[in-house]
């Protein structure tokens, strides 16, 4: 009960928004419990009159259940609405809180866990979660209208009481049972189900590779016996259902049958009339289903707890770390950095970056080049913090990166990949992500540089252009040239380009070239480059390898004192 108690008070604090409609459901709830324990007494009665042929007083107490039963159907809608407001309401905010959890999450992190991790917790344990008032309203109505009945068969027969409490307890001792095998099936079964989802994620985002590698049948084949293991973990949880409910349930026909026989001597004793019986047995019939609802509760809090624990894990487990930033604040960046002796690698036992120093001055551009694993990406990765340094420092305008907030770093600092990520938005919507009241005097200043006006406009819906997911409907060179100019928009000092035109055709590239020309000396700009012809205007390129950086200078003088860099240049030209 400690652990419900603690998973409540997390819940209610994406609820406590809500607290006049929650005030309002119960006292609903209330109600409703009251009528429910009122309408068997009435139905007695009734069936009393109709016994002792007291016609009049069945229509009386007939007109007073008809009223009564419309105030209670008024009262479940009610309680319908209130719970489905809060349901809503707490599963937004719920999502909403997880999402932002997500997104604060350490690169390591997102890197050892599939996508199915995060979205089966964001969807489907947020729900369960979310649930829980309904679940504990509803099932507890039930409950405790049965506990109204108990006490009228007490008042009744101690005989029947006591018969009908050791039939109650046996039943619950093999529903709690139940409850508690399902719950660990149902572990197992998230956790199969987290795999599923994270690999269809990756088969829906790679359809088009899948297809052009015909690579259909190897997919489906692993789809299969992905969905084989999860739907065996499913069978198991449901063989575990089904067995318990045979148990429960025939052991309820028998408790039905031993009340027949009890009642048939009660009656042939003279120690009830048969009206009597028929009320009781009609109590005893639903007093049976009682543990239906404690099992119903037991493993709504069972499914609610390991949902919490799930979302705890994300919020607060080790092994979900979170990003730290500092507190420093720069109110406005230059774009000057250096990396100070920095060692870092993906995993401690295999460093890329080895004892690294370079200074970059504000509005140069500058050029990384070496060979694929030299760890031009992984500076990259490093100046926007996306992962943190082995040892060593990393300073922008002077200032550590680990003293930095979040904004003075990720507001100043963009990157565009070789595949920069496109947004299923229309242009413009994809433009705003980055700046939400940006005008369109700047949109299109931003797609001007960016030499991508032009072909906006010969579009027929033009800037209201949906591009479709990930930009499929835009070639390579339009979607960098769009991840360019939502860079301007962003208006950041430092400007990354990894690779971003090493898969474009000559033409593309020529394009792409001119908008980073265009940017010169107004920001500071950084290129890794897979085609040298890119950065021979750089203000300076620094040559890496394993790790460090064996040249540095202009492109003439990396031709006449760098052999390697030399060798890298002929080998292009010659292509």
């Amino acid at each position: 009960m400690n652990e419900f108690r603690k998973n409540l008070v997390f819940t209610w604090r994406y609820s406590k928004k809500q607290k006049s409609r929650i005030i309002a459901f119960v006292f609903c709830s209330f109600l409703h419990i009251v009528i429910s324990v009122i309408v068997p007494i009435i139905s007695a009665k009734i069936i009393i009159n109709f016994t002792s042929n007291q016609l009049n007083q069945v229509l009386w107490m007939g007109l007073v259940l008809f009223i009564i039963e419309l105030f209670r159907n008024l009262i479940n809608y009610l309680c319908n609405y209130f719970s489905q407001v809060i349901y809503r309401e707490t599963f937004t905010d719920l999502q909403l809180n997880l999402g932002k959890e997500i997104l604060s999450l350490t690169n390591s992190c997102l890197d050892h866990n599939s996508s199915g991790v995060f979205i089966q917790r964001l969807t489907n344990d947020t729900s369960k979660i979310s649930d829980i008032f309904n679940l504990l309203s509803f099932n507890l109505i039930d409950v405790l209208t049965d506990i109204g009945i108990f006490g009228a068969i007490f008042i009744i027969n101690r005989f029947l009481f006591f018969y009908v409490i050791v039939m109650v307890i046996i039943i619950g001792i093999i529903e709690k049972r139940r409850v508690s095998i399902r719950t660990e099936k149902d572990k197992e079964f998230r956790r199969e189900n987290e795999k599923v989802s994270g690999f269809v994620g990756e088969l829906v985002r790679g359809v088009r590779d899948i297809k052009m590698l015909s690579a259909e049948e190897s997919f489906l084949r692993n789809l299969n016996e992905r969905l084989l293991g999860l739907n065996a973990k499913r069978y198991e949880m449901s063989k575990v259902q089904r067995s318990y409910y045979f148990i429960s349930g025939s052991l309820r026909d028998f408790f039905d049958f031993s009340m027949i026989c009890i009642l048939v001597y009660f009656i042939s004793q003279q120690k009830f009339t048969i009206a009597l019986a028929l009320v009781i047995y009609n109590y005893m019939r639903g007093i049976t289903y009682i543990v239906n609802s404690y099992s119903y509760l037991l493993e709504g809090i069972k499914d609610f707890n390991l949902s919490c624990n799930r979302i705890f894990e994300i919020i607060d487990g080790k092994d979900f770390p979170k990003e730290k930033f500092g507190k420093t604040h720069l109110d406005s960046v230059e774009g000057n950095f250096e990396f100070s002796r920095v060692s870092f690698g993906y995993s401690s036992d295999d460093l890329i970056l080895k004892d690294l120093s370079f200074k970059i001055k504000a509005n140069s551009t500058v050029a990384f080049v070496g060979k694929s694993g030299a760890g031009k990406s992984t500076i990259f990765n490093l100046l926007c913090k996306m992962y943190e340094v082995n040892s060593g420092n990393i300073f922008i305008d002077g200032e550590n990166i680990l003293s930095l907030d979040r904004e003075s770093i990720r507001d100043n600092i963009t990157i565009i990949s070789q595949n920069p990520y496109i947004f299923n938005l229309s242009i413009r919507d994809n433009l705003r992500l980055v700046k939400e009241d940006v005008t369109d005097e700047e949109m299109i200043d931003a797609c001007q540089v960016a030499c991508l006006d032009e072909f906006i406009n010969s579009l027929p819906e033009k800037y209201d252009t949906i591009v479709g997911e990930g930009g499929i409907s835009l070639s390579g060179g339009q979607r960098q040239r769009l991840a360019i100019a939502r860079a301007l928009i962003q208006k950041t000092e430092i400007i990354l380009f990894d690779e971003a035109t090493s898969a474009l055709d000559n033409e593309t590239q020529t394009q792409i070239q001119k908008a980073i020309d265009n940017m010169k000396e107004s920001y500071t700009i950084l290129i890794i480059a897979h085609r040298l012809s890119t950065i021979i205007n750089c203000d300076r390129i620094l040559y890496l390898e394993d790790g460090k950086i064996v040249a540095e200078g202009t492109h003439k003088e990396l031709l006449e004192k760098s052999l390697e860099y030399r060798k890298l240049y002929q080998a292009e030209i010659e292509k």
